[in-house]
């Protein structure tokens, strides 16, 4: 299959899955659990844990300042990645924000690729689970619901939230190896 070939598979996939997810009414506590992680991911969680790094004292800092490259690699990435692709998110379908009483307008910007939100959440879990393998389960289940909840919430397509999450991972290694190793 040629690489365009491929392109096409995934977008036809990715329509495929979107459609049938906003036909789909997922169980209340589900929706809950998926506005929740999507509003855990908008940044003031990230914010909150470098403030505990911080009031950590000097022993923490370091950690601090991996996970603050972690951000900037990351954010590097979205913005450079949104700026090329420019993919329309899917905009153009019924979306389970209005089941959770959420508005469209709520997006940080109109495109789609990669999911921002995924990316950060990785960035940030796998810096910080690297640096405190105790806390890896738990960042990891944030992380994935994070991601996961922007595809539910019919803001990304799969793909968005896939390659968000391996970019992430990728720049979480990045920093965590960079500062801390």
């Amino acid at each position: 299959m040629s690489a365009g070939g491929m392109l096409q598979y995934l977008a036809s996939s990715d329509r495929r899955i979107c459609g049938r997810l906003a036909e789909w009414t997922p169980p209340r506590v589900l929706l809950r659990w998926m506005v929740w992680s999507t509003r855990l991911g908008d940044g003031w969680l990230w914010a909150a844990v470098g403030a505990l790094l911080l009031l950590g004292g000097p022993a923490q800092w370091p950690r601090l300042f991996a996970c603050g490259v972690s951000a900037a690699l990351a954010n590097v990435m979205v913005v450079a990645l949104k700026g090329r692709v420019r993919r329309a998110r899917p905009a153009d379908r019924p979306s389970n924000c209005f089941f959770a009483g959420l508005d469209r307008n709520w997006n940080f910007d109109e495109f789609s690729f990669p999911s921002g939100h995924a990316l950060n959440a990785f960035a940030l879990a796998t810096t910080l689970g690297l640096a405190v393998p105790a806390l890896w389960p738990l960042l990891l289940l944030l992380a994935v619901s994070i991601a996961a909840s922007r595809v539910v919430l019919g803001v990304h397509f799969l793909t968005d939230a896939l390659a968000g999450s391996l970019l992430g991972a990728l720049a979480g290694a990045t920093a965590f190896v960079t500062v801390l190793r």
